[in-house]
């Protein structure tokens, strides 16, 4: 449930099955395709692009990393599979964006931003699923402010935009016990701290964003594993 991902055991044989393919392949402006039964109206096939790869902190699941795109995406698609241009699904259509909704029927309705969770989401959490009955998520234990503006850039000293900036730590969290900093002393721009480290590689991978960071744990490690991690301190 904090991912939104099942596994349901069909009892039949002789079924064709869909090419799965590789969530890290694909690449914004990509062509996809939606497949499923909005509103009741089934064999539905919508086409749209990757509008974006790796959204996350959308407080739709407790752990996201949501392929964004335009594809219409409406209810009862939800399931479906997000297939590329060569077949292979690519996500599992899950929600839309939920500011529009209809008054007669409370129902969210498309505004042409939906999400899909990725695929290699999917193929880690479903064999677990299917060995052990559930699965246990990472944890790093920060907040984080990704999205920091030039005041805050030129207020915090740091010289890039670019990473994940900590704004607090989990106390005895794994970030805690590793010595990650958190910023203690006020700037000049109320609630925001200085002295924070600034997260700029995971594992060697570049971190733009703190989505950058949380996509990547979610989807390549599990609790018990090392990763560096990469900072600017001071």
């Amino acid at each position: 449930p904090k991912s939104d991902i099942a596994v349901i055991e069909i009892e039949a044989g002789g079924l064709p099955a869909v090419q799965i393919g590789d969530y890290s392949q694909l690449e914004v402006g990509e062509w996809v395709v939606a497949i499923g039964n909005p509103f009741g109206l089934s064999h539905t096939l919508t086409v749209g692009v990757v509008s974006a790869k790796g959204r996350t902190s959308l407080g739709i699941n407790d752990y996201e990393d949501f392929i964004q795109t335009d594809a219409a995406i409406n209810p009862g698609n939800s399931g479906g599979p997000l297939v590329n241009l060569d077949g292979e699904v690519i996500g599992v259509n899950q929600s839309i964006r939920p500011e529009n909704v209809d008054a007669a029927t409370g129902n969210a309705v498309n505004s042409g931003v939906a999400f899909a969770i990725s695929i290699n989401l999917v193929k880690r959490v479903a064999p677990v699923l299917i060995r052990d009955g559930k699965f246990e998520y990472p944890y790093l234990g920060i907040l984080s402010n990704s999205d920091l503006g030039l005041d805050e850039v030129e207020a915090l000293g740091l010289p890039q935009f670019t990473g994940a900036y900590v704004v607090g730590v989990v106390d005895g969290g794994p970030a805690d016990q590793a010595g990650i900093r958190a910023g203690t002393s006020p700037t000049n721009i109320p609630g925001l701290n200085a002295g924070g480290d600034l997260i700029v590689a995971l594992d060697g991978n570049p971190v733009i964003t703190f989505d950058d960071l949380l996509s990547y744990l979610i989807t390549s490690k599990s609790p018990g594993d090392t990763i560096t991690l990469t900072v600017l301190r001071h």
